[in-house]
């Protein structure tokens, strides 16, 4: 099945970082009961937060990143449960939370057995990524304190496309959405399987080219491929886009590029090979020039087994 959150880019990054969140929080609350604290991650932060001293529900939540009502929930908690208690305050528009003895007991167990525990495993997936993740977390969160998603959506260009260049780092993304069409309307054949696996040989050092389509906001939704079959002859092939961009015509803006960049490379001859159940595609490329051919369908659909259409570029 398609992963329609990890599908939408940037736009789903709150859901994305949330169902992330979820999955992490879940494995530490194992962690805590295995360690027989009464606890869930989300009382965490303001036990850290007081194993240094007694503070306001206010700076509580300020030290957290928390929202107040929140924070006071989870001191209303803490206290039912004797790990908390109301302090005096020479203001008495404010109240001071502290530790009671048991809170420090609870917090010293929390601190020696359960975070130990939890930042190990959190550290081994750190491991298999490069860079710094928590300083770019920290770059996240210091641009939405400068403004907010709300904010900057606001003055976002709607819909606008931008062409990427092919890179290795971009294989993955060619190999990814070209997957994902193929199998929910045919089978994986083994010419498919060797150019998804290895663009770099079979079309980029071949003299051939990949494009892809970004949509802001979305991120990459679609991508083509240019395949040298002779000197001058070119197989427009491996175009699909995300369902994520339906509406926004990417399919049609990322065509007419592929169509130029075979221009730039010298095409006299430039065609495609699809099957007829693609209907939407088949009007997309009559639409942009391409017209049936038998001569094409001849000459080169034997390279697939679902092949039933042939086109050739003739001009727009």
């Amino acid at each position: 099945m398609v992963d329609v959150v990890a599908q939408m880019g940037p736009a789903f990054l709150g859901s994305r970082l949330k169902r992330l969140g979820e999955r992490m929080q879940a494995g530490a609350a194992s962690v805590l009961t295995d360690a027989g604290v009464p606890l869930q991650p989300g009382h965490m932060a303001a036990i850290a937060a007081l194993r240094s001293g007694r503070k306001t529900v206010g700076q509580l939540a300020q030290t957290s990143g928390t929202s107040q009502p929140g924070m006071t929930r989870t001191i209303g908690q803490l206290k039912k449960l004797g790990l908390a208690a109301d302090e005096p305050c020479s203001d008495q528009r404010s109240r001071m939370i502290a530790l009671t003895p048991d809170g420090e007991r609870m917090a010293g167990k929390i601190a020696t057995e359960v975070w130990p525990r939890v930042g190990s495993a959190a550290q081994e997936i750190l491991d298999r990524i490069g860079g710094d993740f928590l300083r770019d977390l920290g770059i996240i969160e210091d641009a939405l304190a400068e403004a907010s998603i709300a904010q900057r959506a606001a003055r976002a260009v709607p819909n606008a496309l931008t062409i990427r260049e092919y890179s290795p780092a971009l294989a993955g993304t060619f190999h990814d959405i070209n997957r994902e069409w193929i199998d929910a309307m045919f089978t994986l054949e083994e010419t498919d399987r060797e150019i998804l696996e290895n663009p770099q040989h079979h079309i980029i050092d071949a003299g051939g080219d990949i494009l892809f389509v970004e949509a802001a906001g979305l991120g990459i939704v679609g991508t083509c491929a240019l395949q040298k079959t002779g000197p001058a002859a070119f197989e427009l092939t491996k175009m699909g886009v995300r369902e994520s961009a339906r509406g926004l015509k990417a399919g049609e803006f990322l065509l007419g590029k592929v169509i130029e960049r075979a221009r730039e490379l010298g095409a006299d001859t430039l065609y495609l090979l699809t099957n007829s159940a693609c209907a939407p595609a088949i009007h997309l490329y009559e639409k942009l020039g391409f017209g049936h051919d038998s001569g094409i369908m001849e000459r080169y659909a034997a390279r697939y087994a679902r092949c039933d259409v042939a086109m050739l570029y003739t001009g727009d």
